[in-house]
């Protein structure tokens, strides 16, 4: 393993690419903690209001609401406005021409998203800044000030464009999908407080003690919840369906070519952690909407639906396997495309063994790849949802519980091995061996 980590960085082209990535995420933590002008953060963080609402926002934004910092909004911004053009693409025939012109049509689209970031930063700065006059969070010779108003939206909004920057900078030129990465930074440095707390919270008495406190019974679920979580990760992102490739045989004099017998490896889990983070994100808003209905008008369905909608919450549970299976489906059907993939085959004479080549590949490609996202999916929601309602249930407290067992762990873990994988690809490409080396390298899981 050490000879390993030495490898890379015998590499230059590696090295600058694994460097560089850090440089960006030490960038992106030194900016997390520049706040706002104008706020009083000390009595922001003594009254604030959301509670774990703004702690479940800032595991999957890589913001945090309640310091009220340049980077509060996060990369959420960036990524509802991707979700939107992804699902403009399928259904506006000018977004698809563009798509389909290869390069520059994905760099229009590209310059298109980063505009409608502006104007989704825009409107979520102007929520939170009139939740911050509202709750008089804002010192008193700034309130209503038209001057502070811009240099609010014109601080948050500057915060998310240039986190979505880093983001877009690492995707060239560093190693990794950058928004991922910005994420799971945020998560891995919060993780040791969570750690710090249930060693501080610990009781290992078998009875009597604190309702509050980390028991025995609690402290077995959450190492539990922490290896199944990583070993469902693993398997998950791991797992493949093997689709059997014939190449077709050619005779070239006197000689034939050709005829080898290879596999067409398709992902279980096609759309990675992306599924978690779009529901996740996109949940937020339902939360934050109800609550601010419930508070303005006593009464009525909003503190019903305030409630159904808090994390753990029943109807919050549902929603969210729902969008898990949803995203899941919708983000193989933007990055998978039977239809080409049919073509390809064609093209270099290769074919599935008992279908003709064209439609009926491309049918059977995209039957097959929609049995395993329902499984990949039901996998995801699965290990997303489980330590989140077992922890309600035991009471664990969620800055513990979404660190060390839940859906924090699982994006940790997912983005990790996708790096690792792109980093033992550099590896082996020029004839070193991975971290595990040899026979030990990272291999894909048959379905």
């Amino acid at each position: 393993m050490f000879r390993t980590f030495l490898n890379i960085f015998k590499i230059p082209e590696l090295r600058n690419k694994v460097l560089f990535t850090l440089g960006m995420l030490v960038i992106y933590r030194v900016g997390f903690y520049v706040a706002v002008p104008g706020v009083n953060q000390v009595k922001m963080s003594q009254a604030m209001g959301l509670g774990d609402l703004a702690k479940y926002f800032a595991i999957f934004t890589g913001g945090d609401l309640s310091q009220s910092t340049i980077f509060g909004l996060g990369i959420m911004p960036y990524i509802s406005a991707s979700i939107i053009f992804q699902l403009l693409v399928t259904v506006v025939p000018v977004l698809e021409k563009l798509k389909n012109e290869g390069e520059v049509g994905r760099r229009k689209i590209q310059e298109y998203t980063r505009y409608a970031t502006v104007g989704l930063c825009l409107v979520q700065a102007t929520i939170w800044i009139n939740y911050l006059h509202s709750q008089q969070f804002i010192y008193a010779p700034f309130r209503g000030s038209i001057l502070y108003w811009a240099m609010g939206l014109l601080a948050l909004t500057s915060g998310t464009i240039f986190l979505m920057w880093i983001g877009e900078q690492i995707d060239k030129y560093g190693i990794g999908n950058g928004v991922s990465l910005i994420i799971t930074a945020g998560i891995v440095a919060r993780m040791p407080a969570a750690v710090i707390w249930v060693w501080n919270n610990a009781d290992l008495r078998m009875a009597g003690g604190n309702d509050d406190a980390m028991g025995p019974s609690k402290i077995l679920f959450i190492i539990v919840a922490f290896v199944g979580v990583v070993a469902g990760s693993i398997l998950i992102t791991q797992g493949q369906r093997r689709i059997p490739i014939q190449q077709a045989k050619q005779t070239r004099g006197r000689r034939v070519y050709g005829g080898q017998r290879q596999y067409l490896p398709l992902r279980v889990n096609h759309g990675g952690v992306m599924p978690i983070i779009f529901a996740s994100s996109l949940l937020i808003f339902p939360s934050i909407l109800f609550g601010q209905l419930a508070s303005s008008f006593s009464g009525g369905p909003w503190r019903f639906l305030a409630s159904a909608f808090s994390t753990g919450a029943y109807l919050y549970v549902l929603t969210y396997i729902g969008m898990v299976f949803f995203f899941a489906y919708f983000w193989t059907t933007v990055q998978f495309q039977p239809k080409e993939m049919a073509n390809n085959l064609r093209d270099f004479g290769s074919f599935i063994p008992g279908l003709r080549p064209g439609k009926r590949t491309a049918d059977y490609l995209e039957k097959v790849m929609g049995r395993i996202t329902y499984v990949g999916a039901a996998f995801l929601a699965l290990i997303a949802i489980i330590p989140t309602v077992v922890a309600v249930w035991l009471k664990i407290p969620f800055t513990v519980s979404a660190f060390l067992g839940g859906t924090g762990l699982l994006i940790v873990v997912s983005v990790a091995l996708d790096v690792v994988q792109r980093i033992e690809a550099n590896l082996i490409m020029r004839n070193y061996k991975g971290f595990l080396g040899g026979e030990g390298a990272i291999r894909g899981r048959q379905a």
